[in-house]
């Protein structure tokens, strides 16, 4: 008897799982839970990077294959923790997504996969905020678990990505806007880095 295909986000796992381990190497790497100093800097790259993405949670046409998708918006909280940081937002470049409309929903259901799959990580993150005396209401919001829970959450997450009716051009643009969404945050990692390494130096 044939075993069934794998879901989407299995396949989307499987199909970048180097890519996300180099990323994991770089956070890691450069000490983001070690002082609060290195935590905002962690937490200014997710600020940068949700921020680029936040149109994509309120876009008509993704929401229509992901109803509770604007729920889960993280950029509130992440603003709320840089301010308990006193830390200022960054200048920077416009948004990649300025406004909903502006993506191809199935591109955006890969940058979507890798933002809401750092949820599955952030129990262990907000331990180790924890340990900097932040926490759910001060400097470590974003990583605070959905109320159903993490796993509950994600299962809830992928059994929609998964549901997603695609053709085979639909699917190929969803895992291309995967690997840009992990190479954005890469992106973004090394700058983090590049920023530790001058401050130490």
């Amino acid at each position: 008897m044939t075993e069934p295909a794998p879901g989407r986000a299995r396949r989307l796992k499987a199909l970048t799982e180097a890519t996300h381990q180099r990323l994991d190497t770089t956070v890691s790497g450069v000490g983001s839970f070690a002082t609060r100093a290195a935590y905002t800097r962690f937490a200014t790259m997710q600020w940068l990077f949700h921020r680029d993405i936040d149109a994509l949670y309120t876009d008509p046409a993704v929401q229509a294959w992901l109803p509770v998708l604007a729920e889960r918006r993280h950029l509130p909280a992440l603003r709320q923790d840089l301010a308990d940081l006193d830390s200022a937002l960054p200048d920077g470049a416009a948004p990649l997504f300025p406004a909903a409309g502006t993506v191809d929903p199935a591109t955006a259901l890969g940058w979507l996969y890798v933002a809401e799959g750092s949820r599955m990580g952030a129990a262990l993150l907000r331990k180790a905020a924890a340990r900097l005396g932040l926490s759910d209401t001060f400097g470590a919001r974003h990583l605070a678990p959905a109320a159903a829970g993490p796993a509950a959450y994600w299962r809830a997450f992928t059994a929609a990505l998964d549901a997603v009716p695609l053709d085979a051009a639909g699917e190929a643009r969803v895992v291309a806007g995967a690997e840009a969404a992990f190479a954005r945050v890469q992106a973004l990692a090394d700058a983090m880095l590049r920023r530790a390494e001058t401050q130490i130096g």
